[in-house]
């Protein structure tokens, strides 16, 4: 089996320093780099972007709402038109960083309150799709599994992967349980690895109140500003490579 393994990175700004890219780029095969809407700056984008053209990472854009001050975990009311052209300046921001950076960028994946409302807003996730591919149709887009933001994808007729996430709980309809919630984080590494063993033998993700249900899945998230996050990458990556999973990037 292969899968996956990707980190949400590049979330600092200025000299504040947001978890440990560094560390994380040599443990994931794909990087989602924030592009200056929820976190991130020119120097931090063209740092992250080389770091991972070193570690052989693949690059996607992590376009999110333009709120460093809720790190684009609050949805701002925005129609989806104007959805789209916020994603396409953010997209193009990284891609322009990544010419100077010797990086390419592969693929874009929504972050934060945008990629959750467009799991089931058709018409956010139609004006993302097409955002990405009027940028570029050789991007791909990185999806929660089962949300319409893949629908979307498949419509607009660009490539598209499915994500489950290793530290995240998840309601009976699919989604991800609400970050003010109780079961939203998984922090115990351990836990983790077993409900993803689990998942790979069964088809089947655990939920909070309900009964396991069928996912897709061509990556594994795990967010890099969660506290562990180096370690629970760390055991992922060698729980599944003893399984005989092997890790690398969809693209």
């Amino acid at each position: 089996m292969r899968i996956d393994l990707n980190s949400d990175l590049g979330e600092g700004y200025g000299p504040w320093v947001m978890g440990d890219d560094a560390a994380m780029l040599g443990l994931v095969s794909s990087a989602n780099i924030a592009c200056g809407g929820h976190a991130s700056d020119p120097e931090t984008m063209f740092q992250t972007l080389r770091l991972a053209a070193q570690n052989g990472v693949s690059i996607g854009a992590h376009p999110g709402y333009s709120d460093p001050l809720g790190f684009g975990r609050r949805v701002i009311p925005m129609a989806p038109a104007e959805v789209g052209r916020m994603v396409a300046a953010q997209i193009g921001s990284l891609q322009g960083v990544a010419a100077l950076a010797g990086a390419r960028v592969a693929y874009v994946k929504p972050h934060g309150a945008l990629a959750n409302l467009a799991a089931d807003d058709r018409s956010v996730a139609d004006a993302i799709a097409q955002a990405v591919k009027v940028v570029s149709p050789d991007l791909a887009l990185l999806a929660i599994s089962g949300t319409a933001l893949e629908d979307a994808a498949r419509a607009a007729g660009i490539a598209v992967f499915s994500e489950i996430f290793a530290d995240r709980g998840y309601t009976p309809a699919g989604r991800l349980v609400p970050r003010s919630q109780p079961g939203a984080m998984i922090h115990d590494a351990q836990a983790a690895v077993t409900r993803l063993l689990a998942f790979f033998d069964t088809g089947l993700m655990p939920v909070v109140g309900g009964d396991p249900i069928p996912l897709a899945a061509q990556s594994i998230c795990v967010h890099g500003d969660s506290p562990g996050a180096v370690a629970m990458a760390r055991e992922i990556r060698s729980r599944l490579t003893a399984a005989g999973v092997t890790i690398a990037a969809f693209l």
